[in-house]
């Protein structure tokens, strides 16, 4: 099995100074990206709610919600992230792929853009 990783821009909503590039591993069975917590530090990033989530081994953990503008080869999106804890991976989840209007291909682990409709 392949991993895909690519290199997110992402900026702080409420301080647009406040921005880095770090690289992040596509995740398309996680729903929302991931900042880990040296990120969410360093951009100051705030939470607006708390959500509770289902590991795949049915462990339930809680973490905040917070927002991001996530930027990616020239797209830039607001986004919903979940704000992490030290040892939570940098992931970009299938929320912020298809607001970019993106799409991972599986077969040849690449980032393309999605053939979308309204």
């Amino acid at each position: 099995m392949g991993l895909t990783k690519v290199t997110l821009e992402i900026t702080n909503p409420e301080d647009k100074s406040q921005r880095l590039k770090e690289e992040f591993l596509v995740d398309s069975g996680a729903f929302y990206t991931v900042l880990p917590k040296r990120i969410v530090d360093k951009l100051n990033i705030k939470p607006s709610y708390q959500q509770e989530f289902g590991l795949a081994d049915g462990t339930k953990i809680s973490r905040d919600i917070g927002s991001a503008y996530v930027s990616f080869e020239g797209r830039r999106v607001a986004s919903p992230v979940i704000l992490g804890k030290a040892r939570d991976n940098a992931l970009m989840g299938v929320l912020t792929l298809e607001a970019l209007g993106l799409i991972l291909n599986p077969f040849e682990r690449k980032i393309h853009p999605a053939k979308l409709a309204l």
